[in-house]
């Protein structure tokens, strides 16, 4: 008896010490070993260690399917292992996972609802991995002769599995949550490239192209409301990487796309042949996700994503997509709104295109052809257009007026106004009032039609080219210039702005003028030109250059000044409009008052 107690003792320890350093590794891989694959290849290399195997599996459970999948296998047809999902129950893995026991069938000729992936396969070991009293899987053997494993392999296997389960767990967290950061970080740099774009059809163009980088989707739609209507419009569609044009809107609430965006919730269908919203659009679709683009509470259109595998997205691509989903609708919200201003930045452009043509045809085309008389005048507005204004106006025996005017303010409200004093001036100019009427005329019919901090300053002058004579009355424009024989006078001529008051008068000047003698009006802008320092060209700089223009041509007056101006402000953008005519009598110098 003693020496068959002895000889089990030592059975036994044989068997422990061959276990032991299996063990040893096992826990080796548990403790060293984070990347999933990794773990599972050297589960399966361990178990070739204590059983020979041709055929091997380990099957992880989906615990949002309740169905195992192939993770890791050897000696498995390809296709059956990626297309594989079996159900708690089902089958001898199933049955292990369900029971939480180890089976072992000697012959799987025998056992009702087998699965039969190869047919030449005669014997089954599945072992169950659980871990916290949860099954996360299955470890799988087959052999194709009867009754190839034994209880000794079971009770190992299970030992073992006891064990891996840990390591393999832990791999799961592991990798998970390095998806997850590699996830948020690729999110991050997404919606920064994304609210960079703000053209709209490149922006739905780059979406596709990210949202390839997290999920491997096979057909892809973005689709927008349109406003005001109650449709879903598709914008962007890719089927296998191929960009094409889809002409099918959707009914709000209508198929698995209306739904999301009526419910504004994400739908994921892992079989879109068994729900009864799905719209047959393309027959090859199996899974289908869903995603509302909402923007400030409102849903602007839905990202839809299909794949021809039934259950092939995942609730990590629902959150996924429905975390991007937010930055896709504020980026699309940013493209829609520029493209908004930008295309009434192109319609204001164009306006104020033809507004400028407009006010360039509303000036005289050319100065009236006089005996005695050299005319110049030119006019360069602050922006596209302004309100500074000039005109001549043909009077009978030989006498021409002169308008030169300046409107507050700048830009459309200024130029409208300009034209319609303008066009009063004009209304006036049949009954040849001299300019202090004139002035007292526009500003009566400004005043029955007062606008709101609207006014112009005007000088107005009527030549008689047979006399030879200036009459000036003057508004509010900075002083005239008068250049006789060499001698620079400063027009005292001044007034108060036209509009504002409902009856003014103005004095009248009248000068008796000379052959060569020069006179020069100006509106402030020249005056205000400003260079970087802050310095105006100012009177002293505007005086300077006439004075120096005593054999110049009108027409070379006018361009003096204007470079001198420009020349001053060293490439500053004009502060307001310039205007500047230049009237000189022909020949060589004199003056009468």
């Amino acid at each position: 008896m003693a020496a068959i107690i002895a000889k089990v003792a030592t059975a036994e320890t044989q068997e422990i010490a061959k276990i032991e350093p299996l063990l040893l590794e096992v826990a080796d891989v548990v403790n060293t070993t984070l990347d999933l694959e990794t773990t599972l290849r050297r589960v399966a290399e361990l178990v070739r260690k204590v059983i020979h195997y041709e055929i091997f599996a380990i099957l992880l459970l989906n615990e949002r399917t309740q169905e195992l999948r192939f993770r890791f296998q050897l000696g498995y047809p390809p296709e059956f292992a990626e297309r594989a999902r079996v159900k708690l129950g089902e089958g001898v893995t199933g049955r292990a996972a369900r029971t939480r026991e180890a089976l072992l069938v000697d012959d799987v000729t025998k056992e009702d609802g087998y699965i039969a992936a190869i047919p030449s396969v005669r014997s089954e070991l599945a072992i169950p991995l659980i871990i916290k009293n949860r099954v996360i899987g299955v470890i799988d053997l087959e052999a194709p002769e009867p009754g190839y494993f034994t209880e000794d392999h079971k009770r190992l296997l299970t030992l073992i599995a006891s064990r891996m389960a840990v390591g393999i767990e832990n791999a799961q967290l592991y990798t998970r949550s390095t998806r997850q950061a590699r996830t948020l970080l690729l999110l991050n740099e997404i919606a920064r490239e994304l609210t960079s774009i703000l053209n709209l059809d490149q922006l739905l163009k780059r979406i596709g192209e990210l949202l390839s980088r997290l999920i491997d989707f096979q057909m892809f739609s973005i689709l927008l409301i349109e406003p005001g209507t109650q449709k879903l419009q598709h914008r962007f569609s890719l089927r296998f990487q191929e960009n094409i044009q889809l002409k099918h809107d959707i009914t709000l609430g209508h198929g698995i796309v209306g739904y999301a965006a009526r419910q504004k919730e994400a739908v994921l269908v892992p079989d879109v042949n068994k729900d009864p919203r799905y719209v047959r659009i393309n027959p090859e679709t199996r899974s289908e996700l869903a995603v509302p683009l909402i923007y400030k509470d409102s849903v602007i259109g839905v990202l839809d994503l299909e794949h021809t595998r039934r259950g092939f997205f995942t609730d990590d691509h629902r959150r996924t997509v429905t975390t991007l989903a937010a930055q896709v609708a504020i980026a699309i919200e940013n493209a829609r709104l520029y493209e908004q201003v930008a295309e009434q930045e192109r319609r204001l452009e164009r306006d104020l295109a033809l507004a400028r043509e407009l006010q360039f045809r509303l000036l005289p085309p050319s100065a009236p052809k006089l005996d005695n008389l050299e005319i110049a005048a030119k006019f360069v507005p602050a922006r596209a257009i302004g309100g500074d204004l000039y005109d001549f106006l043909t009077y009978s025996l030989a006498r021409a007026a002169i308008l030169i005017g300046d409107v507050s303010g700048k830009g459309a409200p200024a130029a409208i106004y300009a034209a319609l004093v303008s066009g009063i001036a004009r209304s006036h100019a049949s009954m040849e009032p001299s300019p202090a009427e004139m002035l007292a005329a526009i500003n009566f019919s400004l005043a029955e039609r007062r606008i709101e901090a609207q006014f112009v300053s005007i000088i107005y002058a009527v030549w008689d080219d047979t006399r030879k004579t200036l009459h000036v009355a003057n508004s509010g424009l900075p002083r005239p210039v008068y250049l006789h024989e060499s001698k620079m006078e400063i027009i005292e001529a001044t007034g108060l702005p036209l509009g504002l008051f409902d009856e003014a008068e103005y004095d009248e000047y009248t000068f008796r003028a000379g052959p060569g003698d020069l006179f020069v009006f100006f509106s402030d802008g020249i005056l205000d030109a400003r260079n970087r320092a802050g310095q105006l060209f100012g009177r002293t700089g505007a005086e300077r250059i006439i004075g120096e223009c005593g054999q110049a041509s009108a027409a070379e007056v006018v361009e003096r000044l204007f470079s001198a101006a420009s020349a001053h402000a060293a490439g500053e953008e004009p502060f307001d409009d310039q205007t500047v005519v230049a009237i000189k009598v022909k020949g060589s110098a004199g003056r009468g008052k």
